[in-house]
């Protein structure tokens, strides 16, 4: 077997892109986990890759905004290489306006939104009865419709990535000896370790629970209602998601919380009602201290880099992060913004 390059440490959403990125480039890679792939946070139910608001721009929004217009071509490509469907669909969002100064902020962001979007998504005020009957309640009348927004199934997008892999000759092993360049994305468990080596808190952990319901309700795009992600899946379920909880015991356990989510999108979303609740989730999200992404090197050590803190948004900067990552392992090109870099949280 020839020597690995690349060594990535966590077989999470980044960890796994890493490695696709760099086998499509010609790579040897080993994947490590000893838990499995996708057994962290990235093995959820929600799969919302929803932009930042059009507004205040700065570099995580165009990174982001970068990412999410990648997905497409990332996914088909996994998805053709391994032949496992990741559930990704750029079906678009709404959101209910219920109030005329949410209204008019609604208004000023469909401007932004065509000079830093550009010809590649709407973010556009519409009256709900125009949008069909799937459709959130709006007290006005009117929601948001944004193109740009996408949706996948986090579980069958992490399978997808480990069969495109396979087909790479790349497996996830449970463990083996470090080979070429290491990269640590090991989410939650990975930050705490940092914190450790710091000697300093560099990042953390947020909770969340979500909910899959047995609805189908075809191509249609997700709901952003009463602060909750509605996220109708390729596959016939419907996800709902998510708390933030910042205080936890069992980062693994469901509570009265998930309880209130579910009737707060019933509320939100009427036609929910009566829909069977097939499985309750909770994980705790990678959140690194910038609250972005935190990539490059790993101060002191030299061969070894750090992909972490994908938090909330950690699939929808996916294939942007991996990118970027491949570039700086392979060629030894920084393309890493400010405010993403690991200094950033020291």
């Amino acid at each position: 077997m020839a020597m690995a390059d690349v060594t990535v440490r966590g077989a999470g959403i980044f960890g796994l892109s890493i490695a696709w990125v760099c086998a499509r480039r010609g790579a040897q890679v080993q994947v490590v986990d000893p838990f499995g792939a996708g057994t962290g946070s990235s093995g959820g139910l929600v799969g919302a890759l929803a932009p930042h608001v059009p507004e205040n721009w700065n570099a995580k929004k165009q990174f982001q905004l970068e990412s999410l217009l990648m997905a497409e071509a990332f996914w088909e490509d996994v998805e053709t290489t391994g032949g496992v469907s990741p559930g990704y669909g750029r079906t678009g969002r709404l959101q209910p306006i219920n109030d005329e100064h949410t209204l008019q902020l609604a208004r000023q962001r469909e401007i932004s939104a065509r000079e830093l979007w550009k010809d590649e998504a709407e973010w556009r005020v519409c009256e709900a009865a125009s949008v069909g009957p799937w459709v959130p309640p709006s007290a006005t009348g009117y929601v948001i419709h944004d193109t740009l927004s996408a949706r996948m199934h986090p579980r069958r997008a992490c399978a997808a990535l480990v069969s495109a892999l396979a087909v790479m000759g790349v497996e996830v092993l449970p463990e083996a000896p470090a080979q070429g360049k290491e990269v640590h994305a090991k989410g939650y468990a990975g930050l705490l370790e940092l914190n450790e080596t710091f000697g300093k808190t560099v990042g953390g952990g947020v909770k969340g629970q979500a909910a899959l319901l047995r609805f189908h309700e075809g191509e249609v795009p997700q709901l952003y209602a009463d602060s909750l992600h509605i996220i109708p899946h390729a596959d016939g379920t419907l996800a709902i998601g998510s708390t933030s909880e910042r205080d936890f015991e069992d980062g693994k356990a469901t509570d009265a919380q998930l309880d209130d989510v579910i009737e707060r999108a019933r509320a939100a979303v009427p036609v929910l009602h009566g829909a069977e609740v097939i499985e309750r989730w909770a994980g705790v999200r990678p959140r690194a201290k910038s609250r972005a992404p935190m990539l490059g090197a790993w101060p002191g050590r030299d061969g070894h880099f750090i992909a972490n803190g994908g938090f909330k948004i950690g699939f929808g900067m996916a294939p942007k992060v991996a990118h970027v990552m491949a570039d700086l392992l392979l060629e030894d090109k920084d393309s890493i913004p400010g405010g993403f870099r690991v200094e950033d949280n020291l």
